[in-house]
């Protein structure tokens, strides 16, 4: 059976009174495949040699305002359209797409059956990615998993002010675009700590994936803490078809309120 095109260029608005279904949101890089394959390390580089190219930078200032765009913003790409009237897209042609992805990211025949797994009738599966569209689009597609979900809420680099994780506005943003009916419908999976903690405290049931030889937060970002996406089955277990016994341990937070997170 042929797989269905892979998004279009702009994400259709799904927000439909006949399609209550939950949302079941899948942050992409460093969640859909591990932070192990160093893909982060290589775009960290990639976004250092930006900074001193395009702000005549030495490498230690580069790192220095780098992280701090990102502490700040959520994105560094952020601070530079902010403060040196960087064009975004400018960034992502010389930085997420000149990563050598294809050298590094195979298809997943696990992950496949994971979300194969996943009753469509019973939840929506949407992408929900700080990266432009471009990245999401071929990362999913080389994960061989891009038929798997019915939308994609990314970073717009072609809009001003660029909205990301974690602002309430994206949060907002990802509501509409997947029609998600309410906070309480929406399931969440990601990789970074305050992603998680902000849509916890929002009100989304959120999962905060610490790949194995992490180490873990001192308190945790959201209601569970896991180890792999295959605990998925067992922490939101109403959404698969059939069941299996996860590899590690789903870490719960039975009571979680945001003056604890």
């Amino acid at each position: 059976m042929a797989k269905r095109p892979v998004f279009q260029a702009e994400t259709e608005v799904h927000s439909s009174s006949e399609d209550a279904r939950p949302l079941l949101f899948f942050d992409i890089d460093n969640c859909l495949y591990p932070r192990s394959t160093n893909v982060q390390e290589l775009m960290y580089g990639l976004i250092t040699e930006y900074f001193k190219r395009h702000l005549s930078l030495s490498e230690e200032d580069a790192n220095v305002l780098h992280e701090r765009y990102y502490k700040d913003y959520g994105l560094a790409v952020s601070g530079l359209a902010k403060h040196h009237r960087i064009d975004p897209l400018n960034f992502n042609h010389e930085v997420d797409d000149a990563l050598p992805l294809d050298q590094i990211i195979k298809p997943n025949p696990q992950l496949r059956k994971l979300l194969e797994d996943i009753d469509k009738t019973k939840a929506k599966l949407w992408l929900f990615t700080n990266a432009h569209i471009t990245h999401a689009q071929r990362v999913v597609k080389l994960l061989g998993v891009e038929d798997m979900f019915e939308g994609l809420t990314y970073c717009d680099y072609s809009r001003s002010p660029l909205l990301c994780k974690p602002h309430a506005e994206m949060f907002e943003k990802a509501e509409k675009e997947s029609g998600a009916t309410s906070a309480r419908e929406c399931f969440f999976v990601d990789d970074t700590y305050l992603n998680c903690q902000h849509a916890q405290m929002r009100g989304w049931s959120t999962a905060h994936l610490i790949e194995h030889g992490e180490p873990e937060p001192e308190t945790r970002a959201a209601k569970y803490q896991i180890r792999d996406l295959e605990e998925l089955r067992s922490i939101f277990p109403q959404f698969f078809r059939s069941s299996s016994s996860p590899n590690g341990n789903v870490e719960l937070l039975e009571t979680a309120t945001p003056s604890q997170l």
